[in-house]
């Protein structure tokens, strides 16, 4: 009994000393806050030390002062993008304040993203870091060597200060959770992860030493000068990239509508247009950068004598992946997915499927369409046709993304430039800047705002000049470019220069004080008054239609096309509300107006994010990489 109450008697004491400790703590940090943290003054983000949570003070500091300009202008500076020789500048600055904004080094994550979108911005990181080295590269060759040890060296500390960021998001996503969630949010790390690859690959290509052992990447681990550090990292990317391209695999289903890849096995069947293009380029970029994994975690215990087994080895440029991704395109393309505009609608519903052990498949065809168009919808196949092309060699593939990138300008309205219809909506934006449906309404979730960047991401990818010589490597090809083939590409993609440059100077004017960028690239006038300017009322401006479910931004109806027989919570919340969508999205815009004498639209809804800066980002490197770049 006496030493149970003396040990209660110390539980509670150091109970005390803890809160005592959490007290003076705090008494302590509010005495040296700045003034704009004290609760009489309204809070607002320092333009010179931008707030990242989980650093102090003096962290912000050295992280700007240690390296004058590295992660951005500061404050931004503004550049003109009708010069070419600035869209390099404005791609740092937007990557700087994407990074130091919006990630959290600490947590390994940028905090307030969700799960698949985390796994895209990490995708644009990885890639905007190629885009710097490749850039780096091609300007080391002009300069003299006055000075060329120094500024290689600032070169190289950028580059590793981002990839150290990409590494600590490596441990900070959410694997766990990704591994139980929709099939598309699987495919999203594969590519993620396989961007990083190629990125370490190039780097190491155009700046350290070739080196023809087999064991380079054990040799980097264990500090050889000769090879990029960086190389230590591939095993583990990789083996992120087959576990769950391998998850993601068993969507493939052929039991309805003859192939292709269902969305989202907690839901009724749905074959949509994004998950079947994620399988087409996450399928493609394994057979052309999956360099094999030989790590058999996880374990299982699944075997007649109970010892525990691993996954077998997989190796580097299985034809099984080509297979997987010639065959999906080939579903895609005939599956009646796009519309009257030659763009991707959302996908396909199965007429009267119940499911379940005494439920029908219906009709089990894919005759139930949802005509809802978002714009990353028409980006993701675009890399896979280029890797589609690189593997098999065909110029079908490439006629093929050329076509659909035409649709898509047409469809933002780029041919009513300076006509009185030039605020029509178009099918994908209007006046030539391209535009998700909930933009101008300010109803997008998360999911809508990382579409365009997608878009462009992809665009790029299958802009990017074709490679003029083959690789074999055992039974493995990938074909290169003729001359007059490598020309035609090339000039089929800077005839979108025009319009790519229309569209980041767009982006690039919806930025904020602190170098931000707005979700709505389309909006007529930036911070115009209701008075000055009321788009709303202009003759030709018109709302998107609301043909088709916006789901992404809504959310999943709750009803039974898209709901599991045995989830009856559809039965139960079935809404009587029959406004349209854009009814209510028209009645959104005209009670801001009437409240708000100047104003920001891409202030309303979510604001600005790390999505809508992705964004930003994306849309620069396209203009920079397909048009700007001189090679």
């Amino acid at each position: 009994m006496d030493v149970w109450s003396s040990g209660r008697k110390l539980v509670l004491a150091a109970g005390v000393l803890f809160l005592a400790s959490i007290v003076l703590y705090n008494l302590a940090t509010l005495s040296v806050l700045p003034s704009a943290q004290h609760p009489d003054h309204v809070p607002t983000r320092s333009l010179q030390h931008p707030v990242i949570p989980g650093q102090s003070d003096l962290d912000h500091v050295a992280l700007y002062d240690q390296d004058a300009g590295l992660l951005g202008s500061d404050p931004p500076a503004a550049y003109d993008l009708s010069e070419p020789s600035h869209t390099f500048s404005a791609l740092l600055d937007a990557l700087g304040v994407m990074q130091s904004h919006f990630f959290a080094i600490w947590q390994g994550q940028w905090p307030h993203a969700i799960d698949w979108t985390a796994a895209v911005m990490g995708t644009h990181v990885s890639a905007t870091l190629a885009a710097m080295t490749e850039t780096w590269r091609y300007s080391a060759r002009r300069q003299s060597h006055h000075g060329h040890h120094e500024e290689n060296q600032a070169r190289e500390n950028r580059i590793n200060r981002y990839f150290t960021q990409i590494t600590s998001f490596y441990f900070g996503e959410n694997a766990f959770s990704l591994r139980t969630q929709a099939y598309d949010d699987m495919l999203w790390v594969v590519l993620g992860w396989l961007e990083s690859i190629k990125f370490i690959n190039l780097h190491s290509q155009l700046h350290y030493p070739p080196s023809t052992n087999p064991d380079e990447d054990v040799k980097a681990s264990r500090g050889n000068s000769s090879l990029w550090y960086a190389r230590q990292f591939i095993p583990q990317f990789a083996h992120r990239a087959r576990l769950f391209y391998d998850l993601a695999s068993k969507g493939w289903d052929t039991s309805l509508c003859g192939g292709g890849m269902v969305w989202n096995p907690y839901l009724a069947p749905y074959k949509n247009a994004i998950t079947n293009q994620l399988f087409i380029s996450a399928s493609i970029g394994m057979y052309l950068h999956f360099p094999g994994d030989h790590n058999s975690s996880p374990f299982s215990i699944r075997n007649p004598v109970r010892q525990p087994t691993g996954l077998p080895p997989a190796k580097a440029h299985d034809p099984q992946y080509l297979e997987n991704a010639v065959e999906a395109y080939q579903w895609l393309k005939t599956s009646g997915m796009t519309n009257g505009k030659g763009l991707y609608v959302d996908g396909f519903h199965i007429k009267g499927w119940t499911g379940g052990k005494n439920g029908s498949t219906g009709t089990g065809k894919c005759d139930l369409r949802d005509n809802m168009v978002y714009t990353y919808n028409q980006g993701v196949i675009l890399s896979g046709l280029r890797g589609l092309w690189e593997a098999t060699g065909s110029k079908d593939y490439l006629e093929d993304g050329h076509t659909l990138i035409r649709n898509v300008i047409a469809a933002t309205g780029w041919y009513n430039r300076g006509t009185r219809w030039r605020w029509q909506w178009s099918g994908l934006g209007r006046n030539g800047v391209m535009e998700e449906a909930c933009d101008s309404m300010g109803t997008c979730s998360q999911n809508g705002h990382t579409f365009k960047g997608i878009f462009f991401h992809h665009l790029n990818l299958f802009c990017s000049p074709l490679p003029q010589t083959a690789f074999v490597e055992g039974s493995f090809r990938a074909f290169g470019a003729g001359r007059h083939l490598f020309s035609w590409h090339e000039r089929q993609c800077r005839e979108y220069g025009s319009w790519l440059r229309h569209n980041a100077q767009a982006a690039y004017v919806t930025r904020d004080d602190e170098g931000e960028f707005g979700t709505w690239w389309g909006i007529p006038g930036k911070n115009r008054s209701p008075a000055e300017h009321d788009m709303t009322h202009d003759e030709g401006f018109g709302l998107p239609s609301d043909d088709g479910t916006d789901y992404r931004n809504q959310g999943v109806p709750i009803d039974e096309v898209w709901r599991l027989p045995e989830d009856q919570i559809w039965q139960q919340n079935k809404s009587d509300d029959n406004d349209s969508t854009a009814v209510k999205q028209k009645a959104n815009i005209d009670e801001h107006l009437s409240r708000h004498t100047i104003w920001d639209p891409n202030d309303r809804g979510r604001g600005r994010t790390v999505e809508t800066q992705s964004g930003g980002l994306a849309i620069l490197r396209a203009l920079w990489q397909v048009v700007d770049l001189e090679r």
